[in-house]
């Protein structure tokens, strides 16, 4: 089950990670190269963190954090005096501050049991500043029992994200996608104009 810690525990001291890209995907490179100045962003779920380190690097501020102990304290250790960014949460419960400039979407979204997905998006409206976006990879398709739980289109991803606009709709190359999510992966940013 997809919100047990027990699970994500699991896949991670076990090194089953289907989802992990092991580096920066291109669309993110891609996406700090022509992006207008940096800003503060959240990463949720962010495994072993390889993101936090381009993040850092293009000048934005982190701030990163992951369910399962096991992913923390290798991102962790991967970041050395990058640690510091990096904690340890639940998306549900915590207090992650804020606001952000940016959410980076990047297998959390369908980590998450679509029951769920709404509470995800609100929780994105408090987190997110006025003009803010969550920007990175989302899933598209069906899957019978998951995780992953794929969006199944764009027309119900775009109800799920219903007070934030649709600014940037890519496909993903599959040879850029882990073999789990190729060829149904799209870059998008969605932006949420605020109240």
């Amino acid at each position: 089950m997809s919100t047990s810690l027990e699970f994500w525990e699991g896949r991670y001291r076990a090194r089953t990670t289907p989802w992990d890209y092991d580096g920066v995907p291109p669309a993110l490179s891609a996406y700090l190269a022509r992006n207008p100045p940096p800003g503060v962003v959240l990463i949720p779920g962010c495994g072993f963190g390889y993101e936090v380190q381009a993040f850092h690097a293009a000048g934005w501020q982190p701030t990163a954090f992951d369910f399962s102990p096991t992913a923390v304290a290798q991102a962790k250790e991967k970041l050395g005096p990058l640690a510091a960014f990096v904690r340890e949460a639940d998306f549900f419960t915590a207090d992650l501050g804020g606001p952000y400039d940016l959410v980076y979407e990047r297998t959390f979204l369908c980590a998450i049991h679509p029951e769920r997905q709404p509470v995800y998006v609100e929780k994105m409206r408090r987190l997110l500043r006025p003009g803010g976006v969550i920007a990175g990879f989302f899933f598209y398709g069906e899957e019978p029992d998951g995780p992953p739980n794929p969006l199944p289109d764009l027309k119900q991803a775009r109800a799920l994200f219903t007070g934030f606009d649709l600014i940037v709709d890519q496909p993903v190359p599959a040879a850029e996608s882990q073999p789990l999510f190729a060829g149904r992966e799209r870059w998008q940013e969605w932006q949420y104009p605020g109240k």
